[in-house]
Parts: structure tokens; sequence; C-alpha cells
């Protein structure tokens, strides 16, 4: 048993968490955001940052720190009947029904939809996600190579062809920040607006599942004590935060200088096919097809993985390792071929509902030694936090659901008494508010039966 890794090993563990991050919608919701946010792209850059990149890290930091052993037992610190239903409600989100289907998606509608006729299409994604998803199926058969498959290979391969993109677009760009026109509400509140469009990565989501999979890593390298895991994994987390905060960032400024030649897009995907197609042609959509095609198949083997040895994990008596990767992976291949833009408008009430409690249970990870793991705090922040993710979900629906008398009435109390809820930031108030109280009460009342 060693103490310490050497800096090589903690790269590769960086860039393999970096690798498993940076798929699907990391490259195609910071170029929509830019093009919307137009002028106003730096503070809905750094509100997007906060949720794309802080976030997800401190997800993995608080895997160490609370010396979890996944997202079950961190949220089984609340109730162990809502560390079954969070544990399963998130990893179904970032699994088989939106964002697994979204890598098969996003690789096809970028890199091979523009050349096919809107007959075919629908054939052609049938074939493409099943190819793609028996590829991701047959790495993730094999999880203890993961961190050589996507930390070695196919990490790198994609850094290379996303870098040449991008310092293309910065050395030639198509027009200027300052004179894109600014949309919706990054007119009147850009930074808010870029937070929550960071939800749209999973990122934070997917923080609690990943973070299983450094762990074990930094594990099968030899360090076993809990205090140097948690080191090893903030040390792996930095070397993710860097490339992923440089990559938005880029990604978001293409975005915008592309209204100058383009109309604004449906999805960040179509705006990315555009720029790469502006900027070397045929060639630039061979570079690009390569460019999603590989950042999303290793953050499907990720994903595939992470579900699957958390589901055999909670659930031992019912199916094989080996058999929920082929039940996560078919069903996953049916949904992917709903569409991209469909998937997207499916998934944010969903995420809207998940992202203030994955935000809870990260802040309480990260400080749980300052409360020594007490229920009662975990709870009462919580159930505070609870109240107003309900409420966000259904702000999120369709205007046919939203219009409905009863969810209108709750909407409108929401609107009118909780401050920044318009702002889908409501729950930030009621989340410090119930920690506070957790807190009290974990100091004036005596310790039950400590958590083991």
């Amino acid at each position: 048993m060693q103490n310490k890794l050497s800096f090589s090993s903690n790269v590769l563990i960086g860039s393999m968490l970096f690798g498993l991050f940076f798929g699907a919608g990391n490259l195609i919701f910071p170029v929509h955001m830019g093009q919307e946010a137009g002028a106003n792209i730096l503070p809905a850059t750094i509100g997007f940052l906060i949720t794309g990149v802080g976030l997800p890290f401190l997800g993995v930091v608080a895997m160490g720190v609370s010396k979890s052993e996944g997202l079950f037992d961190l949220s089984s610190r609340v109730h162990p009947v809502y560390g079954y239903i969070m544990t399963v409600l998130l990893y179904l989100t970032i699994g088989p029904f939106f964002a697994l289907p979204r890598t098969g998606t996003v690789s096809f509608e970028i890199g091979l939809a523009p050349y096919i006729t809107d007959e075919y299409r629908a054939i052609a994604l049938a074939i493409f996600t099943v190819i793609f998803f028996g590829v991701a199926l047959f790495f993730s058969m094999r999880p203890s190579k993961i961190l050589v498959w996507v930390g070695k290979i196919l990490n790198p391969l994609f850094l290379v062809f996303l870098g040449i993109l991008i310092t293309i677009g910065f050395t030639k760009p198509m027009g200027s920040v300052e004179a894109a026109q600014v949309y919706g509400m990054y007119g009147s509140a850009s930074f808010f607006k870029g937070f929550t469009e960071g939800y749209n990565t999973m990122d934070a989501l997917a923080s609690l599942a990943f973070a299983i999979i450094v762990i074990r890593s930094i594990k099968d390298l030899g360090i076993k004590e809990p205090g140097n895991i948690a080191i090893h994994t903030v040390k792996a987390g930095m070397v993710s935060i860097v490339l992923m905060s440089v990559i938005y960032a880029s990604l978001a400024y293409l975005g915008t200088t592309s209204v100058s030649e383009f109309e604004m897009s449906s999805n960040g995907g179509i705006a990315l096919a555009q720029i790469s197609r502006h900027y070397f042609g045929d060639f630039g959509s061979i570079l690009l097809a390569l460019i999603i095609t590989i950042g999303c198949l290793k953050t499907a083997i990720g994903l595939i993985t992470a579900c699957s040895e958390t589901f055999k994990g909670m659930f031992p008596k019912t199916f094989s390792y080996k058999t929920y990767v082929i039940i996560f992976t078919v069903f996953a291949c049916f949904v992917a071929n709903i569409g991209l833009t469909q998937l997207i408008e499916l998934s944010i009430p969903i995420l809207m509902f998940l992202y203030p409690l994955a935000i809870a249970i990260i802040v309480l990870g990260l400080i749980s030694p300052l409360f020594k793991d007490r229920q009662c705090v975990y709870v009462t922040t919580t159930a505070f936090t609870i109240l107003v993710s309900i409420a966000d979900m259904l702000n999120a629906m369709p205007e046919n659901v939203k219009s409905i008398k009863l969810i209108n009435n709750i909407l409108l109390f929401y609107k009118d008494n909780l401050p920044l809820f318009d702002l889908g930031m409501g729950w930030v108030i009621p989340m410090i508010t119930g920690l506070i109280i957790g807190l009290v009460i974990s100091v004036v009342t005596k310790p039950s039966i400590k958590h083991s």
C-alpha cells in the first residue's frame, strides 16, 4: 500500500475524469448559449462554469471528503428510502433515459445528419445508434480497462481534434462579440440564465456517479487510506476543471462570433456543424464527426459502467453487472431514436427537479465532517430544498401542463413569495435555511447512533 501517487498518475486519472464528463451536452450547450448570450457572453459563461465545472468538481470531492462509497451511501444519510429514490432517479436520468441516449443522438446529428435526406434520416439514425451503442457495450463489458481506454487513448484524441477547431476559431473569428445580439433572459439576467443553462450538461449529477470510478481507479493504483483517497480525488478533479473551463469558454466564444455568419440555430449541435464546415469545408465535417463521436463514446462508456455498477450494488439479487450493461445499453439505443431536440425538451423538467437536490447533497457531503454526519442536518436541508425543486420542475413543464388550475396556482404562490424563483434559483434561500436549522438542531440535541 502506498500513500501518494506520482504526478503522471494524478494527471492520468484527471484526464480520465475529464473524458468521462466531456461528452454530448458539453459540446453543444455552450455553443448555443454563446449564440443567445451575444455581447453578454462573459457573465453568462461565468454562470455556466459554476454549474458546468464547479459543481461537478465539488461533487467528486464531496464523495472523497464524506468517505462515501457512492451516491446511494451519501443520500441514504437523509433516509434509506430517500437514498433509493434519489439514486435510482439520478442514474436513470444520466443513464438510459436522457444523457446516455443523447451521446448517440448528438454524434449522429452533427456527424452524419447533414449528408442524409429527411426521408432516410430515421433509418440512418437507427443504424448509427446500433453501431455506436454496440461499441460502447463492448468497452463497458470490461470496466477495469476504463482508465486506459478513456484516459490514455480516447481522451487525447478528442483533445487534439477539438484543439484544432478552437485554435482556428480564435485566430480567424467570424465576427465580434461586442456586436452580437442578445436574446431572451440573457439581456436582463445573463449570469443566472447561464447558471441554469449549465444544468443541461448534467455533469453535477454525473459527478455523483463518476466519483465511484475515480475512487476505484485511485484504489487500484494502491491508495487505500480514506484521507489519501480524498486528497488524490481533489488532485484529479483539478486537472479536469482546468480543461473543462478552457474548452467551455472557447466554445461559447465560437458560438457568439458565429451569429455574424449564421442564423440562430435550434440547438448547439447544428451550430457546431456550421462552424466546423465554415472553417474547414468537407474536411471540417469529418473533423467534427470525429470530435463528437469520440467525445460521446467515452462518456457513454462511463455512464453505462457507472449505472450498471450502481444498480448491481443496490440490488445484488436481481441481475449481474453484464446483464445490467446490456439492459441499459439496449434501452438507451431505443430512446436515442426520439431525436436530439425532443430529448433536450423532455429532460429539462427532470433536471430542474434533480439539480437542487444534487447541489444540496454535494454541499452536505463537503461539510459533513463539521456536523459529524448528523442525520437531522441532512433531513432539514433536503426537506426545504425539495419543496422548491418540485415547483421548479412544474415551472419547466410545457404550457399546457402549467395552465392546469392547480399547478398554475402553485406556481403563482412561489412566484409571489419566493425570491429568485423566476430565475430557476428559488431553491437557494430555502436550502440555506434548512441547513442552518439542521446545524442548530445538531448543536442543541444529543446525537443518536452515528451513521456507519
